[in-house]
């Protein structure tokens, strides 16, 4: 059986669906690698509301799927960019799933960290910027979990240089109650992060990072780093401090820099993990034995399909993720918060379809390609 799918060029191709699933198993909680899966929300389709207007999120989904990423041994990062964090999710929406993933992790013993912005302020001074970090710094804490703190757009329209980010991150590195994650995104990822830690020299960032670093040591945990670049990742977690871990974020080089090398290597905090999770799973197990080999094999392969979620405008890469949850069967529509569903091209789905399914990344092979057939057909593709 073969499915037609259209491509970039505006005609149809055949594609023949993989038969099997890939075999993937349980195993071990991991020894050798912290790895999170940031995790996406599901939409409440039912729910009469407006692109612009507050989430309507189908809770119980939404947490079954962070339950699956925990069976496979995932850490799950909670409401990050991946969940729609400024795309469709506000902050009402992101402390309530917050409280909630908090509380099921705790049921099932799941690891979950959570992320610390300042989404519910527009724009303010930086005093009116920390107060913001500070309100959500709160609800992390209170809900248990491990605090992620995030690039604030805020801060960054509010900061005159690299002091006011200084003052900001030092004075909630103080009052953190557990070592925290620091979160640096790139502007590919949200274009109103540009010139982020008070320059858009990417050097001299990296100087004002590692100053908020080098000052307390004791309350940063690790660092996410989502620049897409791995030269710089590797380049800066050769100058942590010692017991910082660097935690990638990388979508594009993620095998390598887990792997790392003979001077290091990174943890991992991807939203690639959401679609890959028990593939990704399976191979960091596979390096716990210390097969570096075997985990690459498992892994590299899988990079062509992130390059392609993630490729630019990189900020809708949520698009793909939620598409390949419903292909899979994790939920049973292809609705996102924010109406985000429509920011990617149908010829951009047939290929994450046609990747994913080489990868035996569905568990059940004919439900995806039914699943993409009506897809196809609700946009004018014959059968």
């Amino acid at each position: 059986m073969t499915i037609r799918l259209p491509d970039a060029q505006g005609g149809l191709r055949a594609y023949e669906p993989r038969a099997e699933p890939l075999a993937v198993t349980a195993g071990t909680p991991f020894t050798s690698r912290t790895v999170f899966s940031a995790a996406h929300v599901v939409a409440d389709p039912f729910a009469d509301t407006t692109p612009d207007g507050p989430a309507a999120v189908d809770w119980e989904a939404t947490l079954a799927f962070r339950r699956h990423l925990w069976s496979h041994g995932l850490g799950v990062a909670e409401a990050m960019d991946t969940a729609q964090r400024g795309m469709g999710l506000d902050w009402a929406g992101a402390a309530e799933l917050i409280r909630r993933s908090a509380a099921e992790a705790r049921s099932v013993g799941g690891r979950i960290a959570c992320g610390v912005g300042t989404d519910q302020l527009a724009a303010g001074t930086p005093a009116e910027v920390r107060a913001a970090y500070e309100e959500q710094l709160a609800v992390v804490e209170e809900s248990g979990a491990q605090a992620i703190l995030m690039a604030s757009r805020a801060l960054c329209a509010a900061a005159s240089g690299p002091d006011d980010y200084l003052e900001v991150y030092g004075h909630l590195l103080r009052q953190a109650a557990e070592p925290v994650v620091l979160h640096w995104l790139g502007p590919m990822f949200d274009p109103a992060l540009e010139g982020y830690w008070g320059t858009s020299d990417l050097d001299a960032a990296t100087e004002v990072f590692l100053e908020v670093i080098a000052a307390h040591p004791d309350k940063v945990d690790g660092i996410k780093v989502s620049l897409l670049d791995a030269g710089r990742e590797v380049a800066l977690r050769r100058r942590l401090p010692d017991g910082v871990r660097c935690y990638t974020g990388d979508d594009f080089h993620y095998p390598e820099l887990i792997a790392g090398d003979e001077q290091g290597f990174s943890h991992a905090l991807l939203g690639v993990f959401d679609p890959l999770g028990p593939l990704a799973a399976q191979a960091v197990r596979v390096l716990d034995t210390g097969d570096v080999t075997g985990f690459r094999a498992l892994l590299d392969p899988t990079v062509e399909l992130s390059r392609h979620l993630f490729r630019s405008p990189t900020r809708f890469y949520k698009t793909g993720v939620v598409f390949l949850a419903w292909l899979a069967g994790h939920q049973t529509h292809f609705t996102m918060v924010g109406g985000l569903q429509s920011a990617r091209s149908l010829p951009h789905l047939a290929r994450a379809y046609e990747l994913a399914d080489a990868l035996g990344l569905f568990p059940d092979p004919k439900l995806a390609e039914d699943r993409m057939k009506t897809l196809l057909s609700l946009h004018g593709v014959d059968r």
